[in-house]
């Protein structure tokens, strides 16, 4: 499983206090954009929630600091980038454009690739960091010239260039498939286990597939030990029906949960694992987060 660093984030572990809770209803209305623009960028809806997590928990840190006469989501989307570049370095994606010679800032315009929007978001993987970082900002989120160079540290030139070499690009590729990841045999034992166990409410046997000092992050709400939480009460008391399965995001092995709709189940939520030496090691549950489905480009009940 791709993971985000999370060592800041959950450095007191628990249920996230109420001051918190209350920060994230405040920028609720942004969410969707964020997360849409971090999964873009990571090439992963969960790795980018992951990451839009991240970018709140240290926005939340640095609140004292915020100039509150400036709108703040410029502020939240340039730390949301910042965190993105630090797990494509961690994932060892190096950035082409930095590394090239400077070019110059006069360029010659190329059309956008693909029309906007979603259509050239499924594409910019192929990009380095800082190119793809222009192309979803300026063809997909409609930021102008000068807002993106201030998000991405560059100039108005350099935002230029980047976005000509970019769109240069993209005119020569095509779009590819979703790759499927492999997953081991025993992990797809324990998943499958897992989605048994938990539809049947057998939480015994639930914690008899999880190691004693699991991981357990339910985003925004809790992150630290599996033990700590009330996890299986917490599902039991959700008000709409619910089932669990295997499942596929974008070519992701991991459990779904499905709701009940008027006349069949649909993939609300999902659930990612960790899983070393048959026990479960670390959960990430986005029950909370059902943006992470809709903004997925595949979705599939039991394939995995």
């Amino acid at each position: 499983m791709n993971t985000v660093d999370n060592t800041q984030y959950l450095e007191n572990t628990g249920p996230f206090e109420a001051r918190y809770v209350a920060f994230l209803e405040t920028i609720s209305t942004l969410r969707a954009s964020l997360h849409r623009y971090c999964s873009r960028m990571t090439g992963s809806v969960m790795d980018g929630e992951d990451v839009v997590q991240e970018a709140l928990f240290e926005a939340y840190r640095k609140l004292d600091k915020f100039d509150d006469s400036r709108p703040i989501k410029p502020w939240l989307f340039r730390i949301a980038h910042n965190r993105c570049i630090d797990f494509l370095r961690r994932r060892g994606v190096r950035d082409e454009a930095d590394a090239a010679v400077a070019l110059p800032d006069s360029y010659t315009p190329a059309d956008p690739v693909l029309g906007t929007g979603k259509a050239v978001e499924h594409i910019v993987l192929t990009l380095p960091p800082k190119e793809r970082a222009c192309v979803l900002l300026k063809d997909v989120f409609d930021y102008s010239l000068e807002e993106i160079a201030e998000l991405v540290d560059s100039t108005v030139g350099g935002v230029k260039a980047a976005l000509n070499r970019a769109r240069t690009k993209l005119a020569e590729s095509s779009p590819t498939a979703t790759s499927t990841k492999s997953v081991s045999p025993e992990m797809k034992r324990v998943m499958q286990l897992y989605v048994e166990r938990f539809n049947r409410r057998d939480w015994d046997g639930v914690r008899e597939l999880t190691s004693a000092d699991a991981r357990l992050n339910v985003a925004e709400r809790f992150a630290g030990k599996f033990t700590d939480v009330l996890y299986f009460f917490n599902y039991a008391r959700w008000s709409w029906p619910w089932i669990l399965a295997l499942g596929e995001v974008d070519g992701e092995a991991v459990i779904i949960i499905l709701r009940r709709g008027p006349d069949t189940w649909t993939p609300y939520s999902a659930i990612r694992f960790d899983v070393v030496g048959e026990q479960v090691e670390r959960i990430v549950d986005y029950i909370h987060c059902p943006w992470v489905i809709e903004a997925a480009t595949t979705v599939s009940v039991g394939n995995s």
